[in-house]
């Protein structure tokens, strides 16, 4: 093998800080989520101060992590983990709006077990909500880690910068995109296949609205895409499935894809 080529590949090595792997991330994630839902797995607590610890533990974990993949050279790790830390209240308060949403909305669901256990959407909004909380905190890479996590689980795939209220339900899930700057009010609910995208890829735009806002109590059937920063989909509303749309919605429509369909009948063979 060429040595110069060999040469470059151990000079990457040699400049590349060492970042827990995706694994370490995602486990102290699934093990925050499972603390607050032991629906998912159940550990033995023996007392009020054992969860108390958990949580302490849960907080070193995240500190370690950022001190090992946090680029800034002035950030207060401490005041970070500490402000994650205090949310921790708020992320399962809007989590269990999240669960309400799907057993209300799915009528396949026969109780918050069978959601917390076993729905990716629940799984994949999970990951998201933690996420979107180090997003918030200015945290760099591992809110991406986690969500890409998730995405590799479920098909679903939510950017953590996402903005996304309360009572959200993602039913099925498998191919959903929902971008980065994008903005979902409340009892907002997404079948499989929806895109919530960006008309431009160009990369003069990253720091403007390049997603759709999508307001309260809408309603997206599976496979429509949604594109573009100035597209609102206006409250009350119900998106078809296979539509497309690239111009905002007022609040109250209902807009459906209508194909053409023909069924001919074969002859009869003799």
């Amino acid at each position: 093998m060429d040595k110069k080529f060999l040469e470059h590949i151990f000079l990457k090595h040699q400049n590349t800080e060492a970042v827990p792997q995706t694994k370490e991330i995602a486990d102290w994630a699934i093990k925050l989520i499972r603390l607050l839902f032991p629906e998912q797995a159940k550990d033995f607590f023996r007392s009020v101060d054992e969860i108390e610890g958990e949580f302490w533990n849960l907080g070193n974990e995240l500190k370690f992590i950022l001190n090992a993949t946090d680029r800034c050279k002035d950030c207060d790790l401490e005041q970070k983990t500490k402000s994650f830390t205090e949310a921790i209240p708020e992320l399962f308060r809007i989590l269990n709006t999240d669960v309400e949403a799907i057993m209300k909305g799915d009528p396949a669901a026969k109780s918050e077990f069978e959601i917390i256990r076993a729905y990716p959407g629940f799984y994949a909004i999970s990951f998201y909500r933690v996420a979107h909380m180090l997003h918030q905190l200015e945290i760099n890479l591992i809110p991406r880690i986690l969500t890409e996590f998730a995405h590799s689980r479920t098909g679903i795939d939510i950017h953590p910068g996402a903005k996304i209220d309360e009572y959200f339900f993602i039913d099925h899930g498998t191919g959903v995109v929902i971008g980065e700057t994008c903005h979902i009010g409340k009892n907002v609910k997404i079948y499989q296949g929806v895109t919530l995208g960006a008309l431009s890829v160009d990369k003069d735009l990253a720091n403007t609205k390049r997603h759709p806002t999508v307001e309260d109590n809408v309603v997206i059937y599976s496979g429509a895409t949604i594109l573009g920063g100035e597209t609102t989909i206006g409250t009350n509303s119900i998106i078809g499935g296979n539509v497309w749309l690239t111009k905002s919605v007022p609040a109250n429509s209902t807009v459906y894809h209508r194909p053409e369909i023909k069924v001919v009948e074969n002859e009869a063979t003799h």
